[in-house]
C-alpha cells in the first residue's frame, strides 16, 4: 500500500493551496481518508477526514470554513483544499487511510489509521 501526498509549498497568508494524496495497493472505496499535520515541536494533529463514499466529513475547529476535503474514488485520490491560509497552518501535512466499517464514525486520532503517506510541507508566511 502506498499513499503519495503532494501539493505543498510556500505561500503567503491568505493564499490557497490544494493538496492531493494518491493511493495504490488498497481498495480505495473501502477506506475513509484523513489529513493530519505536524508543526515543529508539536504532536501530529487531526485536520479533516472523509468517509468511504464521500458523504460525511469531519474537521478540526481550527480549519472549519477554510479547508475542504474531497475524494475521487475513480482516481483513488483525495484532496485537501486549503483557503485563507494562516501562519499557524504551517506544518507537514500527512494523508492517511483507515479501513472503515460502512457506518462507523470518522476517526480523528493517528493510531486509528492504517496507512500513511510521507507528508508534504506547507509553509505560510505572514
Amino acid at each position: 500500500v502506498q499513499l503519495q501526498a503532494s501539493g505543498g509549498g510556500l505561500v503567503q497568508a491568505g493564499d490557497s493551496l490544494r493538496l492531493s494524496c494518491r493511493t495504490s495497493g488498497l481498495t480505495f472505496s473501502h477506506y475513509s481518508m484523513g489529513w493530519f499535520r505536524q508543526a515543529p515541536g508539536k504532536e501530529r494533529e487531526f485536520v479533516t477526514a472523509i468517509n468511504r463514499g464521500g458523504g460525511r466529513t469531519s474537521y478540526a475547529d481550527s480549519v472549519k470554513g477554510r479547508f475542504t476535503i474531497s475524494r475521487d474514488n475513480a482516481k483513488n485520490t483525495f484532496y485537501l483544499q486549503m483557503n485563507s491560509l494562516k501562519a499557524e497552518d504551517t506544518a507537514i501535512y500527512y494523508c492517511a487511510a483507515n479501513r472503515q466499517i460502512l457506518t462507523a464514525p470518522l476517526l480523528t486520532t493517528p493510531p486509528d489509521y492504517d496507512y500513511w503517506g510521507q507528508g508534504t510541507l506547507v509553509t505560510v508566511s505572514s
